[in-house]
């Protein structure tokens, strides 16, 4: 993922967050078949050629949106206590799932690397390594505080409290009670 910074041709941070945010709200909209760069290009008020010749497909633009949504919306700060630093983030993935367009092109961009083995490539690199940074840090907190052994396998308990939270829809993931959610994974990960 390259950085914006502006050239001599007029590229700008201002030019680069509106076709970022027309690509989310285009996806979010329309679906991900829907969503062309013509149609990104006309929403942000930029030319085809300008997103071109920054990123070289609508995947690149979405996936570029993702990671700034959910580095801002999905990094948990340490509220003092596993319990509080899951709930936090259980209740971040929740709004971001089920509410947040950002959410929609995280499930658009996983399904189409399923399909597309060179864009799995780049979406492991550019999103999937560092999310799965952010949401293993309460736990190494949590191991680095003694409220969880060391011989914790870090891994396999991000992947049971967030695997679930993925496969639901977003009507689920609305009526889903975070506190008891919360409460029965850590009965689960602090019986090991």
């Amino acid at each position: 993922m390259t950085g914006h910074q502006g050239n001599r041709y007029g590229r700008s941070e201002e030019a680069r967050v509106k076709i970022v945010n027309a690509a989310d709200d285009l996806l979010a909209e329309k679906g991900f078949a829907a969503t062309t760069i013509e149609g990104i290009a006309k929403r942000a008020g930029v030319s085809k050629q300008t997103i071109y010749r920054w990123w070289p497909a609508k995947t690149d633009v979405l996936l570029e949106a993702l990671v700034t949504d959910a580095t801002e919306r999905l990094s948990i700060p340490d509220c003092g206590s596993l319990a509080a630093d899951v709930r936090a983030a259980v209740a971040a993935h929740v709004h971001f799932l089920a509410e947040d367009d950002a959410g929609r092109v995280l499930v658009a961009l996983a399904a189409h690397a399923r399909l597309d083995p060179a864009f799995a490539v780049d979406f492991d690199a550019s999103f999937l390594i560092e999310q799965r940074e952010r949401e293993a840090e309460p736990l190494r907190r949590a191991i680095a505080r003694g409220e969880l052994g060391g011989d914790t396998d870090v891994t396999l308990a991000c992947a049971t409290l967030y695997g679930p939270l993925h496969m639901m829809t977003g009507e689920q993931l609305l009526r889903i009670d975070i506190d008891d959610y919360v409460a029965r994974w850590l009965r689960s990960v602090r019986r090991d």
